[in-house]
């Protein structure tokens, strides 16, 4: 803190908090002596910030009553976190354009500048994601729900377009791979059931509330939720490797792993088995398939097309 101006917005944010402090005390807090934080005092007054200085045993610094501070007030480490956040929010799909916009607008003109160059010489290997953002209300009604063990109703639209409405108690929210998810009790369907939030059309809480499911781990129901949404084609492929390895490189979202004889059992609901054998390919394990017979002929289709490549790349040499 070795900037005057940061230790005098450093003092502010100390009095801001809405006690009185002592000189000496402000003084310890900032690093200086108490003739420079008398000095600091009267910096913020001429600013128009009335900061009271009361004289005495037990007197000190404080902002007068019924001042109101500006919303925001950033130092410059700070307001760099906030816009790396809202940039990888919108790597993510979870921020907006303008939301990164009205911080930049507010930023001192030097800060903007540096923040700027950040900005355009910055690399991410994040997927860019499409948003799925569930209108905000949604967001906010069932997180509320989740923390209050309360019930709420919603209309839900599926797949197919077609809507219907649920009693849900929330156990909790996850965001995951570009989408949001409320996962809970479904009392329409009598078990508990995951949810995507962009497609709840209406949510309300209503009277009834409900108990505490202990020790309920939500992102592992989501995950497991989302890795048994039926595909075209049935998938059981042993992998030769460790259960440890195989959970190291695929994620719970693509399959379920099973430690089996000779390796892991590998199952999962793919749409596409091409997909599927590009990813046994860039595993690098050995692996048998078990079923479908299909995906044998995907692995032989994609050995044929590497081959083919690797051999006109070589008669371009």
């Amino acid at each position: 803190m070795s900037h005057p101006t940061t230790r005098v917005l450093a003092m502010l944010e100390l009095l801001q908090a809405g006690r009185e402090m002592t000189g000496p005390a402000l003084a310890e807090r900032l690093g200086v002596d108490e003739r420079t934080v008398r000095r600091y005092a009267l910096r913020l007054a001429d600013l128009g910030i009335p900061v009271e200085a009361r004289r005495g045993r037990y007197g000190g610094y404080r902002l007068l009553p019924g001042y109101k501070l500006p919303p925001l007030m950033l130092t410059d480490d700070e307001a760099v976190a906030v816009v790396l956040g809202l940039l990888v929010g919108q790597r993510l799909g979870i921020a907006t354009e303008s939301a990164l916009d009205k911080v930049r607008r507010v930023l001192p003109a030097a800060l903007r500048d540096r923040v700027a160059a950040l900005r355009e010489t910055l690399g991410f290997t994040l997927t860019p994601r499409e948003s799925t953002m569930p209108d905000t209300s949604v967001l906010l009604v069932l997180a509320s729900a989740a923390r209050d063990r309360r019930r709420v109703r919603l209309t839900y639209r599926s797949w197919k377009g077609e809507n219907s409405e649920r009693d849900l108690d929330t156990y909790g929210l996850v965001f995951h791979s570009g989408r949001w998810y409320a996962s809970g009790f479904d009392h329409r369907r009598g078990e508990v059931r995951t949810f995507r939030m962009d497609r709840v059309v209406t949510v309300m809480p209503i009277p009834e509330t409900y108990e505490d499911p202990g020790r309920f781990d939500v992102v592992a129901h989501v995950t497991r939720s989302l890795a048994a949404v039926p595909y075209a084609h049935e998938v059981e492929v042993v992998l030769v490797t460790t259960p440890a390895e195989a959970r190291r490189r695929i994620p719970a979202t693509v399959a379920t792993l099973t430690e089996t004889d000779g390796g892991v059992l590998l199952r999962a609901r793919v749409e596409r088995l091409d997909g599927m054998a590009l990813m046994l390919a860039g595993l690098g394990w050995p692996f048998v398939i078990r079923t479908p017979d299909e995906l044998r002929g995907a692995v032989r289709a994609l050995g044929e097309s590497l081959v083919r490549s690797s051999a006109a790349g070589s008669e371009r040499q």
